[in-house]
């Protein structure tokens, strides 16, 4: 056996079912890497991916709980914040792995690993929570419609699904127009809540103590409540399936020092990127400090309420206008993402093919039928209903993902050298137990009110 097929070997690995097509195709390995130079050239190729990962920590479905712990408590959760965003990147870091390691995404991995019925019931597991995510976007999105243009709820949801175009256009410029448009959209988010926090005047002393963790987690059940529901809903589902598809756009290469490289600089995209999403997160955390907690408004949780009051607590009517638009862009950006999600996850697991703008159809229709009829039927504070519906929906799904990627990277067998450190697995395994336990609790406080 020469080099090149031992290096080669590892590879593959021991699955049930060998390797068939590649993650996302059409755009699998289109992105040149250079093979020489300075590391940090070599490092840019990578920059992308894990901004759209990054996407699915700022949803409209994190915005509540990020606006409630604000107002209640102040900055006291941003030390929750920063624990939670620790746990995303040591998950995505897996994701990474398997699929640099494997060749596989981590439908794909599920498809060659497990038996058929296994692999179909996590298949379904995983649409139900594309279908969720795609909810909270279509309700997010329409809010900030409604917001910032006055457009009804019920035409908004119906509005959010000419947003196909957007994506099958992108999609056939190429990847990295994908990931630039994405990158953009998140710069105006950033900006919108730059300015809002500047006016907002924050006491900054007390943002950086926020940061450090408090006894009062533990002894206010107010406050742990909350604190369990920022990390409850942090790592979703789908972004695990994208992040294990979207890094093999990269053209990095087989053999293993290749490989070993673009591991490296996956982790760091992605670990970047996270830590961009929790300056967001953050910012909702600290702008509801600020502009609630402070004005003696402590029971602010829906994003209508925050946009009403944005305005005479701030002193200025561009505050909930930039409220609404880092909204909407947030909407937009889940888009993107959710699509290639369900792309990964059907094409992985099933290897039917749809083309992107049929796949989006789809999803979305699915999405805007219970989101129309709540909008209609119960208004505002349905939607508000739907959105937590949503998370709870997302939180089912969750172990079915976190627990099989753990497995796999733990696996030498199925890793080969690319195998997870035992300090990596062990960590990880940690954390798949709180998320778990943290969701479990969730889901049985929504069942009993």
């Amino acid at each position: 056996m020469d080099q090149r097929v031992a290096e080669l070997q590892p590879l593959e690995g021991e699955w049930r079912r060998a390797r068939g097509d590649a993650s996302l195709a059409d755009v699998h390995g289109t992105v040149a890497v250079r093979r020489a130079g300075p590391a940090w050239r070599r490092l840019l190729a990578f920059l992308g991916p894990g901004y759209l990962v990054a996407v699915g920590y700022m949803d409209p479905g994190n915005w509540a709980t990020s606006l409630a712990g604000g107002s209640k408590f102040g900055y006291a959760l941003l030390f929750v914040a920063l624990l939670s965003n620790i746990m995303a990147i040591v998950l995505q870091a897996l994701a990474a792995r398997l699929a640099i390691g494997s060749g596989r995404d981590l439908a794909q991995a599920c498809r060659d690993a497990y038996p058929g019925p296994v692999a179909w019931a996590l298949w379904l597991l995983a649409e139900l929570a594309i279908v969720a995510t795609d909810l909270a976007e279509v309700i997010g999105t329409a809010i900030g419609l409604n917001l910032l243009f006055g457009i009804p709820l019920e035409l908004g949801v119906l509005l959010t699904s000419l947003d196909v175009f957007l994506v099958l256009y992108l999609q056939r410029l190429g990847f990295r127009y994908v990931e630039a448009f994405i990158i953009a959209v998140l710069g105006v988010i950033a900006s919108c809540f730059a300015v809002q926090i500047a006016m907002a005047s924050p006491d900054w002393g007390a943002v950086i103590r926020g940061f450090a963790p408090t006894t009062d987690l533990v002894s206010n059940p107010d406050m742990l409540y909350l604190a369990l529901g920022i990390i409850g809903a942090t790592v979703m589902p789908h972004n695990l399936y994208l992040h294990s598809g979207i890094v093999q756009t990269r053209d990095y290469g087989r053999s293993l020092p290749e490989r070993r490289e673009a591991l490296r600089f996956a982790t760091i995209d992605s670990t970047l990127a996270l830590m961009f999403a929790l300056t967001i997160n953050a910012s909702i955390l600290i702008l509801a400090g600020a502009a609630f907690h402070g004005a003696g408004r402590h029971e602010v949780v829906e994003l209508g309420d925050a946009h009403t009051l944005l305005h005479p607590l701030l002193g200025s009517a561009l505050a909930p206008t930039l409220f609404a638009i880092a909204l909407i862009g947030c909407g937009l950006n889940s888009t993107v993402t959710a699509t290639m999600a369900g792309q990964i996850v059907m094409e992985g697991f099933l290897s039917i093919r749809l083309a992107p703008w049929l796949r989006r159809l789809v999803t979305r229709l699915i999405a805007i039928v219970p989101a129309a009829v709540v909008t209609i039927w119960y208004g505002e504070s349905g939607t508000s209903k739907l959105l937590i519906l949503s998370q709870v929906a997302l939180s089912l799904q969750l172990p079915f993902a976190v627990v099989p990627l753990v497995i796999f990277t733990a696996s030498r067998r199925k890793l080969g050298a690319l195998v997870a450190p035992r300090w990596l697995t062990a960590t990880a395994a940690a954390i798949a137990a709180v998320l778990v336990a943290l969701n479990v609790k969730m889901i049985a406080d929504y069942v009993v009110g």
